[in-house]
């Protein structure tokens, strides 16, 4: 699902993954970790796609929501898990979202 409706400015982190062949607990801990960050203070939305490269752009109202979101101990140690088990690598940015738009038919 597409989120929409933001109010700018926010914050957009995308994390693109490439995963290693040892994918054993991997969609059981990326849902848990969807479910945990829509519990956090800021969180404005997610959106996914799991292929060839997996991208998750996930959305907050400010740097300091998404510091608190990576301090959260149970992220902590799924992103410990991924580095050490899942990922053969990976790439965050985070950007500030200044404008945007969108169509629908």
């Amino acid at each position: 699902m597409i989120v929409a409706n933001l109010q700018i400015p926010y914050y957009a982190v995308i994390f693109s993954t490439v995963l290693s062949e040892n994918t054993d607990g991997y969609i059981a801990a990326a849902k848990r970790m969807e479910v945990l960050a829509k519990q956090q203070k800021g969180f404005l939305g997610i959106e996914s796609a799991r292929a060839e490269i997996g991208i998750t752009i996930s959305y907050w109202k400010t740097l300091a929501d998404i510091s608190a979101w990576k301090k959260n101990v149970d992220h902590t140690e799924v992103r410990k898990l991924g580095r050490e088990k899942w990922y053969k690598k990976y790439q965050l940015r985070i950007c500030k979202v200044e404008r945007a738009y969108d169509f629908e038919s």
